[in-house]
């Protein structure tokens, strides 16, 4: 019986070390090295301040800003997700007709629809360019400049063919502070 149970711990303890420590610590290592941004959450900062993730929704309620798609957890990670309803809940409906009539009629649907984690930081360059002309006027500036600074940032798709032309709306909001 101890010949059967000796083998057993020794195959226990050595899986336990490869696969709990010594993979994850391997992982851990690669990562730092060859995606470190990535690897440590592509967190942004301005003056020395941290400001937010490149892969999180914030919520931007200013005019002077553009906005991200709405979110059904309120931008908050902890409780993040979908509202979980579908195309013929009332309670959709309400909320996007809320929005369209808060926003415009012709909004585009990343403006009216949340995104399924409720914390998508991308919004489609329509998007961006629906809201331009308000974030002009509510700065003060060449509605131009917003539009060359929208198209300056449009993310292609991943590897070239993996979805769709977005904006990182974090990004955006950055470099429209960053204007003189």
């Amino acid at each position: 019986m101890i010949s059967q149970i000796l083998p057993s711990i020794r195959a226990i303890v050595v899986l336990t070390v490869l696969t709990g420590v010594l993979y994850p610590l391997g992982i851990t290592a690669v990562s730092q090295v060859a995606l470190s941004k990535e690897a440590n959450g592509s967190l942004v900062s301005k003056d020395g301040k941290l400001v937010g993730s490149e892969l999180l929704a914030q919520k931007f309620e200013s005019p002077k800003y553009f906005r991200p798609r709405p979110s059904a957890a309120d931008f908050g990670t902890v409780a993040s997700g979908a509202s979980n309803q579908g195309f013929t809940s009332a309670k959709l409906r309400d909320a996007v007709n809320e929005r369209r009539a808060a926003i415009g009629k012709n909004a585009p649907s990343d403006l009216l629809y949340a995104s399924g984690s409720g914390l998508d930081p991308h919004i489609s360059p329509e998007a961006a360019n629906y809201q331009a002309a308000g974030v002009a006027q509510a700065r003060g500036i060449s509605p131009d400049v917003v539009n060359a600074l929208v198209a300056k940032s449009i993310e292609a798709p991943q590897l070239g063919f993996l979805g769709q032309p977005r904006v990182n709306v974090l990004l955006l909001n950055q470099a429209l502070d960053e204007l003189k």
